[in-house]
C-alpha cells in the first residue's frame, strides 16, 4: 500500500504571489474567468476585477452552451472591467453593431480587433466604430459578412496606424467571379500596412498591382486561394522582390486555422455562368460580378444561470 504524500508537499494556491496568480488567470478566456475562476475564492474574485486583467479579452472558442445574448452580456462586462485599458479583443460566432459600438466607446486605446464568423455587422456599423479607434494597428475580419469598399475605406482613413489587415473569405473551386473593390480600398487607404492576408479573395492581377503600388511598406502578403491571381512574368518578379514573406494562391493551407477546403460553385452552371444568366444580367445583379442565389440548441440545462446573467458576474 502506497504511503500518502505529506500534506506539506501540496502547494496552497492562495499563497502564490499575486503576480503569479494573475499570470495563471490571464491564460484563461474571458468566459472561463467570469463563470468559473473568479468564484474560487475572495482573493481571486478581487484579482479578477482588476482592470489590468482585462487588457486582453478573447472569446474565440466555440461556446455551444451559451446563447448569443449571454455571450454579449459577458463580453460587455469584460470590456467594462477594463476601465478603458483594453488593447486587444477577439470575438467569434457572436456580436453585432451595438456590441462593437460599446467596445469602441469604452476602448479608445484598442490596438487589435479580431472578428471571426461574426455575421451581424453592417457597413455603417463598422464605419462608425472605425472613427472611434484611431490607435488601431491590427484588424482581422475572417469569415464574416461581406463588407463594402466604403466600410474598408473608412477603416483605412480613420485608423492611420493600421499595420496588419486580414480579410479572409471562403475560397471557391472555380474562380468565375472577379472583383477588385477590396484590393483598391486597401491600396488607396491603408498605406502603412506591413502585413496583409486576403485568403479566398476574388482580386485579379490588377488589384494586386494596385496593392503593391499603394502599400510600399508591405512585408508579408498571403494570397492563398486567390485563384484569379497569376504570379508570373513581371508581376511575379515584383512580388518576389518586394515582399519578404509571400504565400501564393496555390500554397499549402496546412497552417491555416480555419476550414480551407474549397467549396464547389453555387448552383448548377452551364458554361461559365448559371443557366439562363447572361453577362449583362450578371453585371446588373452585382457591380463585382456576384450573383445572388436565391437542431436549435437546448439551453434548459442552463436556466439556473439566467438570473446570474442579468446582473454582475459576481
Amino acid at each position: 500500500m502506497d504511503t500518502p504524500p505529506d500534506l506539506d508537499e501540496f502547494r496552497n494556491w492562495l499563497e502564490l504571489p499575486r503576480d503569479v496568480t494573475a499570470s495563471i488567470l490571464l491564460r484563461l478566456e474571458a468566459i472561463e474567468i467570469l463563470t468559473s475562476a473568479q468564484m474560487v475564492c475572495s482573493p481571486w474574485r478581487k484579482l479578477c476585477k482588476d482592470p489590468s486583467m482585462w487588457r486582453t479579452v478573447h472569446m474565440c472558442k466555440p461556446h455551444s452552451h451559451w446563447d448569443i445574448s449571454d455571450l454579449e452580456k459577458m463580453c460587455r462586462q469584460a470590456v467594462d472591467r477594463s476601465c478603458g485599458q483594453l488593447v486587444d479583443i477577439c470575438i467569434k460566432y457572436f456580436g453585432d453593431d451595438e456590441l462593437l459600438m460599446h467596445i469602441a466607446d469604452s476602448s479608445s486605446q484598442l490596438k487589435r480587433l479580431r472578428l471571426v464568423s461574426v455575421y451581424d455587422i453592417s457597413d455603417e456599423g463598422l464605419s462608425e466604430v472605425a472613427a472611434k479607434l484611431p490607435l488601431l494597428e491590427e484588424l482581422d475580419i475572417t469569415l464574416c459578412c461581406s463588407l463594402s469598399k466604403e466600410a474598408l475605406k473608412a477603416m483605412g482613413r480613420c485608423c492611420p496606424h493600421l499595420k496588419s489587415f486580414k480579410y479572409n473569405e471562403k475560397g471557391y473551386r472555380t474562380p468565375y467571379m472577379e472583383c477588385n473593390e477590396v484590393a483598391l480600398a486597401i491600396a488607396e487607404n491603408m498605406p502603412e500596412l506591413r502585413h496583409l492576408q486576403l485568403f479566398g479573395n476574388t482580386l485579379t492581377n490588377d488589384g494586386l498591382q494596385a496593392i503593391l503600388d499603394g502599400c510600399p511598406h508591405l512585408e508579408s502578403l498571403d494570397l492563398r486561394q486567390c485563384l484569379n491571381v497569376i504570379l508570373a512574368g513581371d508581376l511575379g518578379k515584383r512580388c518576389a522582390g518586394q515582399i519578404k514573406h509571400l504565400r501564393r494562391p496555390l500554397d499549402s493551407t496546412d497552417d491555416y486555422e480555419f476550414d480551407a477546403e474549397l467549396d464547389d460553385d453555387y448552383g448548377s452552371f452551364d458554361g461559365d455562368y448559371p443557366s439562363g444568366l447572361s453577362d449583362y444580367d450578371l453585371h446588373l445583379s452585382d457591380p463585382c460580378g456576384y450573383y445572388d442565389f436565391s437542431d436549435s440548441e437546448d439551453y434548459d440545462d442552463f436556466t439556473n444561470y439566467k438570473g446570474f446573467f442579468d446582473g454582475d458576474f459576481y
